[in-house]
């Protein structure tokens, strides 16, 4: 007798190296005990040394995959990455259903966490008006919270500051992922502002390696799985938080350059 698997949906972009986008939330989802569903919405040519090209999908061919897997799967809880500009940003939000594709987390895949533009600058006011207010839970990097808000984020305080302000943009829950520099030697910190009105930091010591691509892909990808299976944001979250670090601090040997973090390692703390 086949029983059911719990299912979620990311909406992402394809990297060709696996580390990344679309590869990197099928892994997390995988290691949380979650079936994925992938809406294709741009591929980049890239190995460790960098990305080449990308290719963004039409918006026609995006709003056929939203249609035919909202037709036959019971998807759970669905969450976003790469939207790469004004006309895939329309589609998913035109298509996104909530009956039909659960709570969204929204992973603004707009700056790196090196400060890298990713997002065409025409594209992020309609990323504010027609984005973060469908998501349940959204979780900016620290260069992302400051495009998002306007904020420089120099001290807790207008960390706070832009926690408001996203949520007062319609996000019901935020998580705004510490800064990451190079020689840091103080704890990468997270902060966290639920719908419930709770606040709180999260903290991991900083881990100096070149091996963390897909890192914000795979810690809104454990939140997005958590939801799937009914747990609360706040679960999400924390888990999301140990299962990255568990990630990072074993490293794994792929590429020469800028590598993927460790999902089999990660995989000890979603399991625990």
């Amino acid at each position: 007798m086949m029983t059911q698997s719990v299912q979620a949906l990311t909406i992402a972009g394809h990297d060709s190296d696996g580390s990344a986008g679309m590869p990197a939330d099928l892994h997390a989802f995988f290691i949380d005990g979650v079936y994925g569903h992938g809406i294709l919405t741009a591929a980049v040519s890239g190995n460790s040394y960098g990305i080449t090209q990308q290719q963004i999908m039409p918006a026609a061919f995006i709003k056929e995959q939203f249609r035919v897997l909202g037709e036959d799967f019971k998807i759970k809880a669905a969450k976003t990455g790469m939207l790469a500009n004004d006309d895939v940003i329309n589609v998913v939000a035109d298509s996104y259903d909530p009956a039909k594709f659960g709570p969204l987390v929204v992973d603004p895949v707009i700056i790196t966490k090196h400060g890298v533009m990713l997002l065409e600058p025409s594209a992020y006011e309609l990323f504010r008006e027609r984005i973060i207010p469908l998501a349940t839970v959204i979780t900016p990097n620290f260069y992302e919270a400051q495009k998002l808000t306007g904020l420089d984020l120099r001290d807790d305080e207008e960390v706070l500051e832009a926690a408001r302000q996203l949520d007062a943009m319609g996000a019901k829950n935020v998580v705004i992922k510490g800064q990451h520099v190079e020689g840091q030697t103080t704890p990468v910190r997270d902060f966290v502002s639920l719908a419930n009105g709770e606040t709180f930091w999260l903290e991991e010591d900083y881990i100096p390696t070149n091996r963390v691509n897909g890192t914000g892909d795979t810690f809104s990808a454990i939140i997005t799985a958590e939801l799937a299976k009914g747990h609360s944001v706040e679960a999400g979250v924390r888990l999301a938080k140990r299962v990255v670090h568990q990630a990072i601090q074993n490293e794994i040997e792929i590429g020469h350059q800028f590598g993927p973090i460790n999902h089999w390692a990660g995989q000890t703390a979603a399991t625990q």
